[in-house]
């Protein structure tokens, strides 16, 4: 599991943001898909704009890491938490996360990627102003924890859900078909939080772009400020 040994109060670094960016690795994304949800994180991580609106904060710092998932059993830790501070930082996590090899799992198990990412922000060595699990995928849970058992633990930690459903394209005929409307369900059963929203990418090659506006609106945030997706959260 990605739980850690909690570290005592005093000692927590401050941050103006704990970021979980959660990716889909079930088997309805394939490996050139993962290969493109991956590079449409790096590029957004190492770009100006990303760079820029970490500077930006009262801590100037975030504390991110990057998790894929699938099944129950697999949420699997690509990068461990990383301060970024600067734009060498925000380089080094993206080659972690470029370096590491593509394991692909099976199910969608949703509600155990969000436990397990609760779980990775709770016992961490951070303390951020926000909280954010930043949820990609491309289907409904299928298998594992319950989603809104899960939503509500991630609530009562004051941890807000994000969601980047990628809306199904011309797909694998082997693979299994989405019979749902994914932005739709998104927004219904994933997101939770008084500013939780939902950035949809139109198929994995839009994904790039998807990202980028979406780290852009998290990491930048500013009180009271909305966004066309913003959807509150129950």
């Amino acid at each position: 599991m990605l739980f850690f040994a909690g570290s005592p109060a005093w000692a927590l670094v401050s941050v103006d943001l704990e970021l979980v960016l959660a990716a889909d690795i079930s088997f309805s994304v394939d490996e050139e898909e993962a290969k493109r949800q991956r590079e449409g994180y790096l590029a957004a991580l190492r770009s100006q704009e990303v760079i820029d609106a970490i500077l930006s904060g009262p801590e100037g710092a975030i504390a991110t890491s990057y998790v894929e998932w699938a099944d129950d059993n697999t949420q699997r830790m690509v990068a461990d938490w990383t301060l970024i501070r600067n734009e060498a930082d925000a380089l080094a996590f993206a080659d972690r996360v470029r370096a590491a090899p593509f394991v692909q799992g099976r199910y969608t198990a949703i509600g155990s990627a969000i436990t397990a990412c609760v779980g990775m922000i709770n016992d961490n060595e951070y303390d951020g102003f926000r909280k954010i699990i930043d949820i990609s995928g491309d289907g409904p849970q299928n298998q594992g924890k319950s989603l809104p058992i899960a939503r509500a633990l991630a609530a009562a930690s004051d941890i807000t859900v994000n969601g980047l459903p990628v809306l199904p394209m011309d797909r694998n005929p082997w693979r299994p078909k989405v019979k749902v409307d994914v932005d739709q369900y998104y927004r219904d059963n994933v997101i939770v939080g008084a500013a939780a929203f939902v950035a949809p990418a139109e198929g994995f090659e839009d994904f790039k772009d998807a990202i980028l506006k979406k780290l852009i609106l998290e990491i930048a945030w500013i009180p009271g400020l909305s966004h066309p997706a913003t959807r509150a959260a129950p």
